[in-house]
């Protein structure tokens, strides 16, 4: 019976020390997913307001949106600077940022409003407007102007 034992364990401890040297995988680590938030926000003096709910909307043409990092600023920020004109004197401009998405990108609605009750000219008035977008998160942004690319930024 000895015997029959001792042969078990000879065959037994060989395979027990080859197994304890196999490594056993681990599935890998998966990164979290970093989703894009607002830190700051700036305030914009476009936004659309309460009292817009009685007036019409109106176009408004976006010859030129550009980006420039403003890093006087701490912390670091980014200014959208927007030049176009207005159907008309009367038209109030509004800046619509929304926050950004799943994809980093920065959606800006440019528009105007206007009282119907008024009677205007229709003359164009061009216009020049800028302002900060405010502090994101980490990551690399796009910044869409009336489904036009104005440019894209980095932050750390």
């Amino acid at each position: 019976m000895k015997i029959i034992q001792l042969k078990r364990g000879i065959f037994i401890l060989p395979i027990l020390i080859l197994t304890s040297c196999i490594v056993v995988p681990t599935p890998a680590p998966t990164s979290a997913i970093a989703v894009p938030v607002i830190i700051l926000v700036e305030e914009n003096p476009y936004r659309p307001q309460s009292k817009d709910v009685g007036l019409r909307l109106a176009s408004a043409i976006v010859n030129n949106a550009s980006l420039l990092e403003r890093f006087d600023l701490d912390p670091f920020r980014v200014e959208l600077k927007i030049a176009g004109s207005l159907p008309s004197v009367c038209n109030e401009l509004r800046i619509d940022v929304a926050p950004p998405n799943a994809s980093f990108q920065i959606f800006i609605e440019v528009y105007s409003l206007i009282n119907t009750d008024i009677d205007c000219d229709n003359v164009f008035q061009q216009f020049e407007a800028s302002l900060l977008l405010g502090v994101y998160s980490d990551g690399r942004y796009t910044v869409w102007v009336n489904e036009s690319f104005a440019g894209d930024f980095i932050t750390y």
